[in-house]
């Protein structure tokens, strides 16, 4: 099991950048693939970015592709989303999700094992 909790959440106008981050501890944080997903209230929680243990390839959801940047620092067991051009759309709870090393990434929330208690991000118009 891996046990995570996410931080820099907060309030921003749109436009702004936060940076999430997501510190890990437990199973070896390197040999998992890492994700962020996020839930709007009222809406189901939807896959956000994805980063593979090694190699740092990297998926996104077309929603974010362009504005968002998912990377890793596995010396630190932590994963980071930079969030940019941010949208009161983009409000929402983000959660850090740890799942099996696989070659492909998981865009799923059945595809994650371990996930952390969330953040909530507000962005306002």
């Amino acid at each position: 099991q891996v046990r995570l909790v996410e931080s820099g959440g907060g309030l921003v106008q749109a436009g702004g950048s936060l940076r999430l981050s997501c510190g890990a501890s437990g199973r070896t944080f390197s040999n998992s693939n890492m994700a962020w997903f996020r839930q709007a209230p009222g809406k189901e929680r939807e896959f956000v970015a994805a980063i593979r243990r090694i190699g740092g390839s990297t998926y996104y959801a077309d929603s974010v592709k362009g504005r968002f940047t998912i990377s890793r620092d596995n010396a630190a067991n932590t994963v980071y989303l930079q969030m940019n051009s941010l949208k009161p759309e983009d409000t929402a709870v983000y959660y850090c999700a740890a799942g099996p090393a696989r070659v492909r990434l998981g865009v799923r929330t059945d595809e994650y094992v371990d996930w952390g208690q969330g953040t909530q991000v507000t962005v306002s118009s």
